[in-house]
């Protein structure tokens, strides 16, 4: 039964192999036979690839159950994207900093709220599971160091101050509301402006460090380790422009992002997110922990999704106005997240839409996320200085101004705050095409895995000594992005989890 297994892993990791070749320029990631090395550079218990929140937080926990940790970072630095990130982390049921702020939440309304914003197929394990642990993991990250002030913000966006809970997707936005109970989730560290990822990194990096993680930075991961029976026992890396080998005792957890920054896997997985304008992440995002495990023959799913997020707010003015299609037909609640209306662009309206707005509800300087395409007196002229057909746009201004003048919106429910007619002149006419706004993108394909990171084929058994984490993983983000803070969530949360189990792997 070994042999077949044995057998069964290689057939598939030729499989994994020549579709890396393909996406990635021949780049060959195949596992190297435990035979080739000669010697060990290095040892570890547990070898983690990549210093942002997932491995960490693997490191963290892998320590705490007495396993020598080695973390491998490709860059300089420490923290990867999520220290880039808005360091929000998605946490509910009830946290110590909703109820100190006056807000009701329960479990079942996260849940309900995920599942419902998130793909038609949502990871439904991982989220129920992380729903469940929500309050103990937001204990868990102050017990490291990350702080949350008692601060409540009605930005829609992203605290500028130093509060740290928000409502972070579309918990307010028709239909969402009236599937689950609404309530701010969005965590983020107190800290002023848009820096809460390096405070959420400065807390835990070091906490990490101070159990007695090493990190090893400047190293290039190249290809894993295979023992004779299918087990991975280690890794090849490249220090110094000097190939080095890497033992990992009891397993390897791969933390080493996606592959925003990969033109060649963009365009054969995911090429909405090519498209993009905006690619979001640290220059490591290559997809190097991915196409390892796809040589190994380790399975992947959501390699075509992602987070886009198109610049409809901040500010909330700009909400007031419409969002169309190329018919010039409203397609979405214009105070939805915006990473929903990024993603309703991209991969449903073939990745052009425009805002469409008056003297009230625009700057009259311009936005350098948008470019301004139009300025007109009458819906008719702006209408005709768009290419839109005639009487499209103008029909569609008159439908939404009657019903806003009465402070109702019978086609997409938008919030009354956000509602007022059109009329006042300039109107204006912007491009959110993904190609010409300022449109961030991520991905979120990654290696199927279990709920304590062990790595599947695509036969959907484990590979023995192989974890993943993070956005090398697939874990709860899905397109459409349910909210911010589920990757950081999803990141810290199932990084953990990998951490503890790789530290228990029988020692080889």
């Amino acid at each position: 039964m070994a042999k077949q297994l044995v057998s069964r892993r290689r057939f598939v990791a030729g499989l994994g192999l020549g579709t890396i070749a393909t996406a990635a320029g021949c780049d060959s990631r195949q596992a190297v036979d435990r035979a080739e090395v000669r010697q060990w550079d290095y040892s570890a218990d547990v070898v983690i690839a990549g210093s942002g929140a997932a491995g960490i937080c693997a490191a963290i926990e892998a320590r705490a159950a007495n396993a020598e940790i080695l973390i491998l970072e490709r860059l300089s630095g420490t923290g990867g994207s999520s220290a880039m990130s808005g360091g929000v982390c998605y946490l509910g049921g009830g946290t110590p900093l909703q109820k100190a702020l006056g807000f009701d939440d329960s479990v079942e309304a996260m849940h309900d709220f995920m599942v419902a914003a998130g793909s038609l197929h949502p990871a439904l394990h991982k989220i129920a599971l992380y729903c469940e642990h929500s309050l103990e993991h937001f204990q868990w990250l102050v017990d490291h160091g990350v702080h949350y002030a008692q601060k409540y913000s009605e930005y829609k966006e992203l605290p500028f101050d130093d509060a740290s809970l928000y409502y972070s997707g579309s918990e307010l936005a028709y239909p969402w509301r009236d599937i689950a109970r609404p309530a701010p989730r969005g965590h983020v560290p107190s800290v002023m402006g848009h820096t809460g990822g390096r405070a959420l990194m400065q807390a835990l990096i070091p906490a990490a460090a101070s159990a007695g993680a090493r990190i090893l930075g400047g190293v290039s991961c190249e290809r894993l380790i295979r023992e004779g029976d299918g087990r991975i026992s280690g890794m090849l890396i490249t220090e110094a422009e000097v190939p080095k080998s890497v033992r990992a005792r009891r397993a390897v957890v791969l933390a080493c992002g996606g592959f925003i920054h990969n033109r060649e896997m963009l365009r054969r997985y995911a090429p909405e997110l090519h498209d993009c304008s905006t690619p979001w992440a640290s220059a490591g995002d290559l997809g190097i922990g991915i196409r390892m495990g796809m040589g190994v023959g380790a399975a992947a799913l959501r390699m075509d999704q992602g987070f886009v997020i198109l610049p409809v707010y901040p500010p909330e003015r700009l909400l007031r106005g419409i969002i169309v299609n190329r018919a010039a037909q409203r397609f979405l609640p214009e105070d939805s997240y915006y990473a929903y209306a990024g993603h309703e662009t991209a991969f449903a309206q073939h990745g052009q839409a425009w805002l469409v707005c008056d003297a009230d509800s625009s700057y009259d300087a311009g936005d350098f996320r948008m470019p301004l395409l139009a300025e007109a007196t009458t819906p008719e002229e702006l209408e005709q200085k768009g290419g839109f057909a005639p009487g499209a746009l103008s029909q569609t201004l008159a439908y939404y101004n009657e019903a806003a003048v009465r402070g109702e919106d019978p086609l997409w429910h938008k919030h009354p705050k956000y509602l007022a007619p059109l009329i006042k002149p300039p109107l204006r006419l912007y491009d959110l095409s993904i190609r010409n706004a300022f449109c961030v993108a991520h991905t979120f394909g990654g290696l199927e895995t279990t709920l304590d990171g062990q790595v599947l084929d695509a036969f959907g058994a484990s590979i023995p000594g192989l974890y993943a984490a993070g956005r090398t993983s697939a874990g709860m983000p899905s397109a459409p992005y349910m909210a911010s803070g589920v990757s950081i969530g999803d990141c810290t949360f199932f990084g953990r989890r990998a951490g503890r189990h790789a530290a228990r792997e029988q020692k080889s």
